[in-house]
């Protein structure tokens, strides 16, 4: 990103994530954080910083890693819950910075989008309490307890520079005005020939050749450019080539890709979030190619080794058949051969010997059909030529066990030559599959990260909606009990609460409806199961219900009511013996599948991929994945992958508050 884009970039967040809080930090790798925030209107929003590249906000799912890193752990420890007071650029260079607000301490979360780029968190005394590379450079250091300094400043902010300050670029001399203009104002290249192509000046003319009229031309395209900027007048967009790739994005229409189409979005940050999104799939799809790539020609090497052995397995299976045929078919010449060498060796000759008498004997032609060759002392064989081959007998052994042994070496190569065979066919059908599968995968891969579902309102509860459809709403902790009668209660509601200390309110949001006694019962059995009583391991309890005008923050006289807690007069109506039981499924919502949970008898109705959860021994993070688990088992094969994909998290969500199980019935 450029020092332009980062200008508009940090203008949009400033409106976008003022007076946000974090929520929650992680470090997707060594250079990316997503922050989650919540906007003081309770949208939820996700932060993408990525040092040395880009930032935005993101409506994508991002993958998480499991473990925090030591970086991430310590942002988590300063800035999490803290509030964003401020986002801004600093001194028109390419570095976005975060101000936040935590515990009436004011740290700033700094992100440099130049070189390798770096994130640095600053205290309030201007330390550097962390930074995620430390690094010791001629201008400054990055070293924690160190005070933080900026980078030497790159060039002239062009928003403020004036025609006497154009005039320098002259004293650049022989060089191209292009990289003049790049280093006289702090704009980068990429603009900078935008504007000179606007002034229509050669961006190879050198810059001390400039006339006053071509240097009024190219500051004319500087105040264009940044009027059209600063006046709000901006329309961020994407490029787009003739083959349908995205080639760039910029917060305007430029007119280097004049040819080119250009999709426009309402924000700058959706279209960097958009184009990013198609960047990295296009990055998967290459990475994807070259492991194709790298795992056919793996295979195919593998191919030709099996397909070298198998030839020279055939060769020796040929060979050691031939040999115990030839052996067989002089079986008296050669036992006659090995019985007169052991003889002689017996008598007290030495090898030498014996080999020079049976060559004189070749010589002579005593033995016409069996040829000595050598003996070899130390392996105790004879070398022969028979019938054109040469080959070696032990001499330990007699003709007939030397043929035995040529057929048993003849056996064990024809069953490797078996064995190689269904090899070879194995590798030939996996180079088929891996490009059959590529194009597949290639689709799969080149698909945009999965789009974050915008949650509704009531999602900050606990929920469900009813076997008729009532929506019912309860508090997952004092603050949102608080919120939940303070805020969303209204005169035709339903307030239940289990007859326990430590349970949650919770409303039937009747809408001016009457709902039947299966969704009160509904209600009652939801209203006990995320109680106390499922940390206390008790199967049931009783609840009651109330009108909401039986409902009051006023406690008697004398009395205090801590936060989350309410008085209820008047007659209560009690649900006797209520279970306390769930169920946790998933439900298909526009080709995708959502996390629902509550009473049985309302989850059954709206999907029949769930499980029954009861008190137990489970803590709810095993309990989420062996839930995860279960429900991918039971779904078609085809949407496997989608549910195991869920995060545990939003099973979680669904978990009463202590141990459990899955009920195996």
């Amino acid at each position: 990103m450029t020092s332009l884009d980062i200008y508009v970039l940090a203008t949009e967040l400033n409106k976008f994530i003022r007076e946000s809080r974090i929520i929650k930090i992680y470090q997707v790798n060594h250079k990316i954080l997503l922050l989650k925030l919540r906007s003081s209107a309770g949208e939820n929003l996700q932060l993408l910083v990525e040092a040395g590249k880009r930032g935005h906000l993101t409506s994508y799912e991002v993958e998480k890693p499991k473990r925090p890193p030591v970086f991430c752990m310590a942002l988590r420890k300063y800035l999490e819950n803290g509030v964003v007071r401020e986002v801004s650029q600093y001194d028109f260079e390419r570095i976005l910075e975060i101000r936040v607000e935590r515990g009436g301490q004011k740290y700033r979360l700094i992100i440099e989008l130049f070189g390798e780029g770096n994130i640095i968190l600053v205290d309030p005394d201007n330390k550097i309490l962390h930074a995620l590379t430390y690094r010791k450079m001629r201008d400054r250091n990055i070293v924690r307890n160190e005070e933080f300094n900026y980078p030497p400043r790159r060039g002239e902010d062009p928003r403020q520079i004036s025609l006497e300050d154009l005039k320098r670029i002259r004293e650049f001399g022989q060089i191209e005005v292009v990289k003049g203009l790049t280093r006289l104002l702090s704009i980068g290249g990429f603009y900078a020939e935008e504007i000179l192509q606007r002034a229509g000046i050669d961006k190879n003319k050198y810059c001390s050749s400039l006339e006053a009229e071509e240097l009024n031309a190219i500051f004319r395209g500087i105040k264009s450019l940044i009027s059209q900027i600063e006046d709000g007048g901006y329309r961020p967009c994407v490029f787009v080539d003739e083959s349908d790739s995205w080639v760039d994005v910029a917060p305007i229409p430029l007119e280097k890709y004049a040819g080119l189409r250009v999709i426009e979005f309402e924000t700058f940050n959706r279209a960097l979030d958009e184009y990013y999104a198609r960047v990295a799939a296009n990055i998967r799809v290459a990475s994807l190619e070259e492991s194709v790539k790298r795992e056919i020609a793996n295979l195919e090497r593998i191919l030709r080794e099996q397909e070298k052995n198998l030839s020279e397995l055939r060769e020796e299976l040929r060979v050691y058949q031939r040999l115990g045929d030839i052996i067989y078919g002089h079986l008296y010449e050669l036992d006659s051969l090995i019985s007169r060498v052991m003889s002689e060796k017996r008598s007290g000759r030495e090898w030498d010997e014996i080999a020079r008498m049976l060559l004189a004997e070749k010589e002579k032609s005593i033995m016409p059909s069996v040829y000595f060759v050598s003996i070899n002392p130390d392996a105790l064989t004879l070398k022969v030529s028979v019938d054109g081959e040469t080959f070696d007998l032990n001499l330990m052994m007699s003709a007939q066990r030397n043929a035995a042994e040529y057929y048993s070496k003849a056996k064990r190569a024809k069953d490797k030559i078996e064995g190689l065979e269904k090899a070879i066919e194995q590798t030939k059908m996996r180079v088929s599959e891996v490009r059959a599968e590529v194009i597949k995968k290639a689709e799969t891969a080149y698909k945009a990260p999965q789009l974050r579902r915008k949650r509704e309102w009531y999602e900050k509860f606990r929920w469900f909606f009813s076997s008729e459809g009532f929506l019912v709403i309860g508090g997952r902790d004092a603050s949102t009990n608080e919120a939940l009668i303070k805020k969303y209660m209204e005169p035709h509601d339903i307030v239940l609460h289990a007859d326990i200390a430590g349970s949650p309110f919770v409303l039937v949001k009747t809408m001016g409806k009457t709902p039947a006694e299966k969704t009160i019962d509904e209600a009652a059995q939801f209203t006990a199961s995320y109680s106390r009583a499922w940390r206390e391991q008790i199967r049931a309890i009783d609840v009651y219900w109330v009108r909401p005008e039986q409902v009051s923050k006023t406690p008697p006289s004398g009395q205090y009511l801590p936060r989350g807690s309410f008085m209820i007069y008047g007659s209560k109506n009690f649900i006797k013996n209520v279970p306390l039981e769930i169920a946790i499924g998933v439900r298909r919502e526009n080709g995708d599948f959502r996390v629902v949970g509550g009473p049985v008898s309302a989850i059954a109705g709206q999907t029949n991929l769930y499980v029954k959860v009861v008190p137990g021994r489970e803590t709810s993070g095993r309990l989420a994945k062996e839930i995860r688990d279960r429900l991918a088992n039971m779904a078609y094969s085809e949407d496997r992958e989608k549910i195991l994909r869920i995060p545990l998290e939003e099973f979680q969500a669904f978990i009463p508050s202590g141990l459990g199980s899955i009920a195996e019935e």
